[in-house]
C-alpha cells in the first residue's frame, strides 16, 4: 500500500513540513506531490485530494484525509508497530496535548514569524504576544524533556517532534530568545537527517514567495554547514548512474575537485544544497 501526499513549497509551508514528516521518519512509502503556493498550481493539485482546499493532503486506500492531525492519527492507526506516539501513557498523553495545543494556539508567533527555511534574519524584534507564544512553548518543552529526559520531547522522536518542529524552525530564523535546554532541542532539529533532506529539496526547488521577505539582514541558516558543492558543466563523473534513481547521469556537481553525477537537475540541486543529508550520495564519497 502506497499512500499519496500534496504538499506546498518545502521551504514555507510548515503544515506540509507536519505532513511529510511521519512518513520520512517511520520509513511509509508515500507518493508526494507537490504544488507552489499562491498559485494556481495548488487548486489543481487538490482536485485529486477533494474535499481538501489545503495542503498537506493524504489520500489511502481512495479515502482523503486532510488535516495534519488527522493525517498524524490516521498513520498510526494505520501502522501501530510503529512508534509514532509513545508508548508510556504518561508521555503519550503530553505528545498528543502538545501536537493538538500546536495546532490550534500560537497565533501570534505563526503571523509574526512565517516559517522560512532559506536563511535567517538578523535584528528581529518580537512582540509581547509572540515572546508569551515562545514562553509557552518552551515551558511545554521543558516539561516533556525533564519528564521524559530527552533526546526528544517523549524520549525517542514522536509525532510531538513532528507538530513542533516547524516551530523550533522559528527559532532559529528569527533569532528568537531560549534557554541552553531549548537550543539543545532546537539544534537537535536542525541536524536530524529527514529535517536536512526536507530543507535541501526546498533549496532545490528555490521557489522565491515575496510574502515571506523582512526589511533586515539576512544571517546564515543556523544549522549544520554543508559541505561546498557546487553544480558544473561536464561530461563524465566518477559514476555512470545516479545515486538515488539508478537511471544514466545527465547533471554535474563538483565537491573537493571530484565530478558526481545524477539522473536530473533536482537529484543535482538537493545534493548540492546538503550533501551530508543523503546517505545514498556520501556512500559515492566514501573513501
Amino acid at each position: 500500500m502506497t499512500c499519496e501526499l500534496a504538499i506546498g513549497d518545502r521551504t514555507h509551508s510548515s503544515w506540509s513540513l507536519r505532513g511529510w514528516l511521519p512518513f520520512a521518519v517511520w520509513n511509509i512509502p508515500v507518493r508526494v506531490h507537490t504544488a507552489r503556493l499562491y498559485t494556481g498550481e495548488v487548486q489543481k493539485l487538490l482536485e485529486n485530494f477533494a474535499p481538501s482546499r489545503l495542503v498537506p493532503a493524504l489520500k489511502k486506500d481512495g479515502i482523503v484525509v486532510y488535516d495534519t492531525l488527522a493525517i498524524a492519527e490516521t498513520l498510526a492507526e494505520t501502522y501501530p508497530h510503529k512508534p509514532l506516539w509513545p508508548t508510556d501513557p504518561l508521555l503519550r498523553a503530553k505528545a498528543r496535548s502538545m501536537a493538538a495545543e500546536m495546532h490550534s494556539a500560537y497565533g501570534a508567533l505563526r503571523a509574526a514569524c512565517p516559517m522560512n527555511l532559506a536563511h535567517s534574519w538578523a535584528g528581529f524584534v518580537p512582540s509581547e504576544d509572540v515572546l508569551e507564544d515562545c514562553a509557552r512553548i518552551e515551558f511545554l518543552w521543558a516539561d516533556a524533556l525533564d519528564a521524559s529526559g530527552g533526546p526528544w520531547l517523549c524520549g525517542e522522536y514522536s509525532l510531538a517532534d513532528v507538530f513542533l518542529a516547524p516551530v523550533a524552525m522559528r527559532f532559529a530564523t528569527y533569532g528568537l530568545p531560549r534557554t541552553d535546554q531549548s537550543q539543545t532541542y532546537i539544534d537537535r532539529h536542525l541536524a536530524e537527517g529527514n529535517f536536512r533532506r526536507w530543507r535541501a529539496m526546498g533549496r532545490a526547488e528555490n521557489h522565491h514567495q515575496p510574502f515571506y521577505d523582512f526589511d533586515l539582514a539576512k544571517s546564515p541558516w543556523p544549522g549544520p554547514a554543508p559541505l561546498a558543492a557546487a553544480p558544473v558543466d561536464a561530461e563524465l563523473s566518477i559514476n555512470d548512474v545516479c545515486p538515488y534513481s539508478g537511471r544514466p547521469v545527465t547533471d554535474f556537481l563538483e565537491l573537493d575537485g571530484r565530478v558526481y553525477g545524477f539522473c536530473n537537475r533536482f537529484c543535482r540541486d538537493r545534493t548540492v544544497a546538503d550533501p551530508q543529508a543523503w546517505p545514498a550520495f556520501m556512500a559515492l564519497i566514501a573513501p
